[in-house]
């Protein structure tokens, strides 16, 4: 009989951080296991369980009702699903709504959802009496390799996304992969663009993994799931334990979201993340080659993988919206917009930094050449 949550996870990955360190649970079967692991790493009597109103009521009251018969006081939140309810306005109603249930700093939150809770919740639990623990329950691919490890959090504002926010670490991550299956596989797809973001600029070995495997990911095989995520979420944590608050590595794992999150931006937030991030990743890899420090053919390798994910039609956008919103991008230096390039698959260029700038004439191109489709 499986006893504790170490037994039942396929892996458990440490993550080292200078705010503290926490644990990241992958494997199938593990939502049972969230009240051994809010008692061990975040112990608080009163919790907050916040999820939107399409996994609240598949995963977000599973988890709410687990806890409430291991004798947790449980305050169930939602809000409307999509990345136009993380905003400042959603993250007022949840803090409100738990100042009134009478929630103090003795309470936790257990975020259950896609990365638009895990960046939501953790930045509601970030900013609520000054702060207060999270425990993060990623329940698609993104959220999972990506979103919920890491400790940034946020909401989107009018000038972009994630422009507020803050950097606020999980006490611990519960990833399971058993969640998967309930996802369309259009969304399991594109949430898998962020592992190959990974292998891209991490692990040419993880990124041919990927490239073989993509079949079984988008229908969720349950082994090759739970080896995508595990495999994902080490090498983020190796990056983020050397570099939690981004100051000089951490940028790397921006690659492709420079222009991907102008795109969504410009999109008014109708084009998906994953979709969005993979255009972007298009277009830097294309913006280094042109530069000529990029190997050749890297955005063709990149194509064939992520082709497999994401609709590459063309996008119904203007190339000037799109560079109006990365000339605003947060990761501007003095006013100037710094991307990440690639020296190769695996291997991200660091000549005079980990992000560079450069001329608006050659991102207008490639920025012009990717929305018209690839």
């Amino acid at each position: 009989m499986i006893k504790n949550v170490h037994e039942a996870a396929y892996a458990t990955v440490e993550v080292s951080a200078a705010s503290g360190g926490y644990p990241v649970f992958v494997g199938p079967s593990l939502l049972a296991f969230v009240p051994v692991v809010v008692g061990t790493y975040a112990p608080a009597q009163r919790l907050a369980v916040i999820s939107d109103d399409r996994v609240g009521p598949i995963h977000g009251q599973t988890v709410g009702k687990a806890l409430r018969d291991a004798g947790h006081d449980v305050t169930f939140l939602t809000f409307p699903e999509g990345e136009a309810s993380k905003t400042r306005k959603f993250w007022s109603i949840l803090t409100d709504e738990m100042l009134e249930a009478g929630l103090g700093r003795d309470c936790a939150v257990v975020a259950v959802g896609g990365g638009v809770t895990t960046d939501l919740a953790g930045f509601v639990a970030a900013t609520f009496l000054r702060g207060v623990p999270v425990i993060q329950v990623p329940t698609t691919t993104l959220s999972m390799v990506d979103a919920s490890v890491g400790g940034k959090t946020g909401v989107d504002v009018r000038n972009g996304k994630n422009m507020v926010g803050a950097f606020h670490a999980p006490s611990a991550v519960v990833a399971d992969t058993e969640a998967l299956g309930t996802l369309d596989p259009r969304f399991l797809a594109e949430g898998i663009v962020e592992a190959v973001k990974h292998g891209a600029i991490l692990d040419e070995e993880h990124f041919l993994g990927l490239a073989n495997t993509t079949k079984e990911l988008i229908l969720a095989d349950p082994k090759e799931s739970a080896r995508c995520v595990t495999a994902s979420v080490r090498l983020k944590s190796q990056v983020v334990a050397r570099d939690e608050f981004e100051r000089g590595l951490r940028q790397v794992l921006n690659f492709g979201h420079t222009v991907g999150h102008a795109l969504e931006a410009a999109t008014d937030y109708r084009l998906g993340h994953g979709r969005a991030v993979a255009f972007g990743m298009v277009a830097e890899a294309r913006l280094g080659e042109r530069l000529g420090l990029t190997e050749a053919s890297t955005s063709e390798r990149l194509i064939d993988v992520l082709a497999e994910l994401v609709d590459r039609t063309a996008l119904e956008v203007e190339t000037s919206t799109v560079i109006d919103f990365l000339s605003a991008d947060k990761k501007a230096r003095g006013g100037r917009t710094r991307y990440v390039l690639l020296r190769r698959i695996g291997q991200v260029l660091d000549q005079g930094g980990w992000a560079r700038e450069v001329d608006e004439d050659e991102v207008r191109t490639v920025v012009d050449e990717v929305i018209s489709g690839w």
